[in-house]
C-alpha cells in the first residue's frame, strides 16, 4: 500500500518510488487556528504541537516550504530517497496534500524544528496501513547539517509517544536500504527491531536497492520508557 503519497521523504529511514498525486496549481494558505495542546481534541483536526528541551514539531504550514526546500532537496539528502517536488511551489502542493490527508485521518506530517529556531530543518512522517490506524509506516527526512546532532532521536521519540499513546497504534514498520547504514543506524538506536529483507523493494534515481524492514510494537515502546524511568529513580 503506497499509492497514498506525493513523494516519499525518507531519507533517515530509506525510501520508496513515487507516486501521482493530483494537487492543485496554486495552494491557498489554510486559516490560521491555535495550536491544540497535546492530547485535546481530534487530531484530524490539527496536529498538537510537541516540545521537549531539544526540539519542537508541529504542522506544517504552507510558510514552511521555501525551509524544507532548502533542507531536503539537496543531493546528501535525496540520495536514498524519491525526487523531492523541485521547487518551493512543489512544497507548498505538497503541505497542503499532508493536511487534506491528515484530515481525512490517513497521514500525518510534523516539521521538525530544533531548539533557537523558528523553521522546520525536515520532517516527521506516517501513515496507515489498514483501514483503523493501529498499523503504521513512518519516517523522517532532516536536513543534512542537523545529521548525528540528536534531533532525530529526540524528534522521534516524540512522535512516536504520540502515535502511539494518542492515535492509539500498535505497530510502527520502516523501511531502510540496506546501504543507508545511518538510517539503519538510527532505527536500532530507537529500538525498532529487524525483521527481514525486502528485496529491490526500493527504485531510487533509477536503481533498485534491497530493504531492511524494521518495527516497533506499543508494548515494547512503553516497556522501554519504564525501564529507562527505573534507571533514572
Amino acid at each position: 500500500m503506497r499509492e497514498n503519497r506525493p513523494f516519499q521523504l525518507l531519507p533517515e529511514l530509506g525510501g520508496a518510488g513515487p507516486s501521482t498525486v493530483t494537487t492543485p496549481s496554486t495552494v491557498a494558505e489554510p486559516p490560521t487556528a491555535a495550536e491544540p495542546a497535546v492530547g485535546a481534541g481530534d487530531w484530524r483536526q490539527g496536529l498538537p504541537t510537541l516540545a521537549n528541551e531539544a526540539v519542537t514539531l508541529r504542522e506544517l504550514r504552507l510558510s514552511d516550504a521555501t525551509s524544507l526546500f532548502s533542507m531536503l532537496a539537496t543531493d546528501e539528502v535525496r540520495r536514498y530517497m524519491s525526487p523531492p517536488p523541485s521547487d518551493v511551489q512543489g512544497f507548498e502542493r505538497f503541505i497542503a496534500w499532508a493536511r487534506a490527508e491528515r484530515a481525512a485521518g490517513r497521514y500525518l506530517c510534523y516539521g521538525v524544528i530544533p531548539a533557537g529556531y523558528d523553521a522546520p530543518i525536515g520532517i516527521f512522517q506516517a501513515r496507515q496501513l489498514d483501514p483503523t490506524f493501529t498499523i503504521g509506516e513512518w519516517g523522517a527526512a532532516l536536513g543534512s547539517a542537523f545529521w548525528g546532532k540528536g534531533v532525530f532521536e529526540a524528534s522521534a521519540r516524540l512522535a512516536i509517544d504520540f502515535l502511539f499513546d494518542h492515535i492509539g497504534l500498535h505497530r510502527l514498520e520502516a523501511r531502510a536500504s540496506l546501504q543507508n547504514a545511518r538510517a539503519n543506524g538510527a532505527a536500532r538506536k530507537i529500538g525498532a527491531v529487524p525483521e527481514g529483507v525486502a528485496r529491490k523493494g526500493l527504485r531510487c534515481h533509477g536503481q533498485y536497492h534491497d530493504q531492511l524492514m524494521w518495527s516497533i510494537l506499543a508494548e515494547d515502546w512503553r516497556q522501554v520508557r519504564v525501564d529507562q524511568r527505573a534507571v533514572v529513580h
